[in-house]
């Protein structure tokens, strides 16, 4: 049956309303503050937008100098390579299926490689935060409100939302803060709070030196030589990547 007219003109402008960036499935719409929520669609659109972000396909960086990951972003495989204690991890977070080297050696016992993959889901989980963070101001288990007009310690003008969760990720019991820059609509600055209940955070750290990867903006080499570095975004990667445990040169 052909839809009426009016009903593709009711359905455009309830898509325009969203700002084109729908929030994760479980994301605490009704509890987050209609301000914040703006803003953080304001951010994905700086950033590159909704549809950049869904359409990226792998992405790689180093966190710290300690480990190397790549990303598919699309089927949830991922590659962790930590020189350190010539480890490498090559799974999909969706599945938790896949293989480990540990200090050099594969590891066969199912058990201590069940173990071994949970720890390097989180490693991903950590690591990717670091990097995507302000494209999942919007994610499942977040509540985010606004708290006030403060400049960074840069001293740019911004917006500082709150990030709250509930029921995700490793430690839900975290907060986060973090100062949207009111010129550009980009993440400058975030706080990391290891209670949701503290006054005080842990850490303040700048979120700056963007620069074009791909189609999207990220946020690398940091001014306090802090997160990811070496970052590079490919729209395609060969399987080996993933499922051999030889350094791919990429």
């Amino acid at each position: 049956m052909k839809r009426p007219l009016y009903f593709s003109f009711v359905l455009v402008l309830i898509i325009s309303a969203c700002g084109g960036n729908p929030p994760a499935p479980g994301f605490n719409a009704a509890a987050s503050d209609q301000q914040a929520i703006e803003i953080a669609d304001h951010v994905m659109e700086a950033m590159g937008g909704r549809r950049n972000w869904d359409n990226t396909r792998h992405m790689a960086w180093n966190f710290f100098g300690r480990r190397d990951l790549v990303w598919d972003k699309h089927t949830g495989r991922v590659r962790i390579d930590v020189p350190g204690d010539t480890s490498v991890y090559l799974f999909n977070v969706n599945t938790m299926e896949g293989r480990v080297i540990s200090h050099g050696e594969e590891v066969t016992d199912e058990e201590a490689k069940k173990e071994l993959l949970e720890n390097g889901r989180k490693i991903w989980i950590n690591d990717s935060y670091w990097l995507v963070m302000p494209f999942k101001l919007k994610d499942s288990g977040v509540t985010l409100k606004y708290l006030r007009e403060e400049a960074t310690e840069a001293g740019a003008e911004a917006d500082v939302l709150q990030l709250t969760f509930e029921n995700v990720g490793v430690t839900p019991q975290n907060k986060y803060e973090v100062w949207v820059d009111k010129s550009d609509h980009l993440v400058k600055q975030w706080a990391f709070f290891r209670e949701a209940s503290q006054d005080s955070a842990d850490g303040i750290w700048p979120w700056d030196n963007y620069k074009p990867y791909g189609s999207l903006l990220l946020s690398g080499d940091r001014s306090d030589d802090r997160g990811p570095k070496n970052i590079r975004v490919f729209n395609e990667l060969p399987d080996e990547v993933y499922s051999h445990f030889e350094q791919p040169g990429i």
